[in-house]
């Protein structure tokens, strides 16, 4: 039994070592077994497209402009200051200032005809027979040197002491237009110190004062007189008019109304005044009125200044006014 046992065994065990050469020979000549799952982490191109196209995006590509569209400036500049206008700019002042050059120019007045309806002939010039013996000055205040007042306490209507002024209010009679209508003039007693130096001869003759009457864009019909006590005798009465009669302007340059009849002058003497006459525009004009009194009385003196059409600027200055009688 022992020796076939062992017989046996050795049989069982060259029969192992065969089968064992055998598959050891056939393993050989096999491909390797690969030592991890290579194909569970690589799925083949088909199943990646599916599940890619199945999963929802997790983000949203930002959009890139090209490269040559230029962008937008990342701060937004700050504007500069206006510059203010230079403060010696000359600016026009209104017409109830005290200078009296500079009166506003309206934008919208109409410019009045220049041959307005016909009116009565203006008398001729009165004066004086020729190298009359003079007295001295008897005429108040007639240099307006002697202080002022605003008549029924209207600041618009400053007047020399012991004169006062009346004027018309409403249609001219000149046309139909919105202009053609009187209105209430301005007045002023200026200083030479409310005048530019180079106006002073122009305006004052006597003195350090004169008075001006005046309205932009208004036609105006005045009178600026006093009562006076007289004597019997004849009179000569002397006035200084410069009509500031302006149309336009120019350049900052007064154009004169180019219409004689814009502006004319009368003499007002109780019972012995006279017609409008025609100054010269512009410059200063002197004008004389001889009246004769026959008993003593008080009679109302002075002078008519007429303005009819609404010019830019309907302005007289009146100065050094005087009256004397004949023989002294």
């Amino acid at each position: 039994m022992f020796t076939f046992n062992l017989q046996s065994a050795r049989y069982r065990a060259s029969f192992v070592l065969i089968v064992g050469s055998v598959l050891l020979n056939s393993c050989q000549s096999a491909e390797p077994v690969p030592t991890r799952a290579v194909v569970a982490s690589v799925p083949p191109a088909t199943a990646t497209a599916e599940i890619i196209a199945q999963m929802p995006p997790t983000w949203t590509p930002e959009l890139i402009p090209p490269t040559d569209t230029p962008l937008p400036p990342t701060s937004t500049a700050v504007a500069t200051a206006t510059p203010r206008p230079p403060t010696d700019t000359p600016v026009p002042l209104p017409t109830n200032t005290l200078r009296p050059t500079d009166t506003v120019v309206p934008t919208n007045t109409a410019v009045p005809p220049t041959a307005p309806p016909a009116t009565t002939a203006p008398t001729a010039l009165p004066t004086a027979s020729s190298n009359p013996v003079l007295g001295g000055n008897i005429l108040p205040n007639g240099s307006f040197e002697e202080g002022h007042y605003n008549q029924n306490g209207i600041p618009e209507l400053q007047l020399p002491n012991g004169w006062f002024l009346e004027w018309d209010e409403g249609p001219t009679g000149y046309g139909s237009n919105s202009w053609d209508v009187y209105v209430r003039p301005e007045t002023r007693v200026l200083s030479t110190q409310f005048l530019p130096a180079f106006e002073h001869p122009l305006y004052i003759w006597d003195g350090t004062h004169t008075v001006k009457i005046f309205k932009g864009s208004g036609a105006i019909s005045v009178r600026l007189m006093r009562d006076i006590t007289l004597e019997p005798g004849t009179y000569v009465f002397e006035i200084n008019v410069f009509p500031d009669l302006v149309m336009g302007y120019e350049n900052n340059q007064k154009i004169w109304a180019d219409d004689p009849v814009s502006g004319e002058v009368r003499f007002i003497v109780t019972g012995s005044g006279t017609g409008w006459f025609f100054p010269t525009f512009g410059v200063r004009n002197t004008f004389t009125h001889t009246f004769t009194v026959t008993e003593t009385q008080t009679i109302r003196l002075g002078v008519g200044l007429r303005g009819r059409f609404a010019l830019a600027n309907n302005g007289f200055f009146v100065d050094a006014w005087t009256l004397k009688k004949v023989g002294g």
